[in-house]
């Protein structure tokens, strides 16, 4: 792969896909373009490539391979990692950082392609996403009140250290 060729990939990735830049959307599987198979053998990505273009290990991208979130092709021991990888490997990073367990943005990807196709996916995500968002209110209220709590002990405390202070206070001890 030339310099050019993963410049262009890496600055242009919704150009691959053939949905939303927002959802759970994978790119399309050989939808026929014209030097697609020539491009497909420039448009590959090592490991290493994306594990410094996402900031994560090489291990973490083993791991999510490990994990069947992942399934790049081989040349000899090498990993080669398509387009498409790339972008699964972007949603699985994207549901991370959202909150979403690894099962679920498994399941929220393989969706991609199952009969109920992105119409079943996206369902599927927003119920996700009302599972996590009353989750994340849950915690809201929790440290909400853990606040309170805490402002409450901390007066309390204050206020003590105030009445040890001026008992200590040699002018104000009753002889």
């Amino acid at each position: 792969m030339n310099a050019r060729t993963t410049k262009l990939t890496k600055a242009h990735p919704s150009a691959h896909a053939t949905r939303h830049p927002g959802t759970f959307a994978l790119p399309a599987r050989g939808r026929g373009r014209a030097g697609a198979d020539e491009r497909a053998a420039q448009d590959t990505y090592s490991i290493s490539e994306l594990a410094k273009e996402f900031d994560i290990t090489t291990r973490t991208i083993r791991f999510y391979e490990d994990e069947g979130l992942l399934s790049p092709a081989r040349r000899g021991r090498t990993r080669v990692y398509t387009p498409r990888d790339r972008v699964r490997l972007k949603l699985v990073l994207r549901g991370k950082r959202l909150g979403f367990s690894l099962t679920e943005i498994g399941d929220i990807i393989n969706m991609y392609d199952s009969e109920s196709g992105e119409s079943g996916q996206l369902e599927y995500f927003l119920s996700k996403i009302d599972e996590r968002r009353a989750v994340l209110q849950r915690q809201r209220e929790d440290i909400d009140i853990t606040l309170q709590e805490l402002a409450a002990i901390e007066a309390q405390c204050r206020g003590r250290l105030e009445n040890v202070a001026v008992r200590n206070d040699p002018r104000h001890r009753r002889s």
